[in-house]
């Protein structure tokens, strides 16, 4: 199980980026996304990438999925979302950060798994 958070310039490019983990990557989302403060999710993506972003997000989402943490990696590296991914590895502090901070963000309306129809 792997989470992801989603940087974008806009609310339909995180959901156009969700349906791209599905259909293209074939990760199996867990759960519903979850809308999280974008300040938070530029702040944890600094820290894991190491150093500076070059531009700022104006929305952000965190999702998680069925598959490790290397599938997860390899699947999204084949795909061209329109949202900066990042893949949230247990190896880092932000993943304790961001998996107790899930269950309290609240839920990206909007997004409907095409898989369950």
């Amino acid at each position: 199980m792997s989470l992801i958070i989603l940087r974008a310039d806009s609310r339909d490019k995180i959901l156009n980026a969700l349906a791209d983990l599905e259909r293209h990557a074939g990760l199996r989302v867990r759960g519903r996304p979850r809308i999280m403060k974008h300040e938070i999710a530029d702040k944890m993506a600094a820290s894991i990438l190491g150093g500076n972003l070059r531009t700022r997000s104006k929305v952000a989402a965190a999702v998680e999925v069925e598959e490790g943490d290397t599938e997860t990696i390899m699947a999204v590296r084949r795909i061209h979302p329109p949202a900066h991914i990042i893949v949230v590895s247990s190896e880092y502090d932000e993943y304790e950060d961001l998996r107790e901070m899930f269950g309290t963000l609240k839920v990206l309306k909007g997004y409907y798994s095409y898989k369950k129809r």
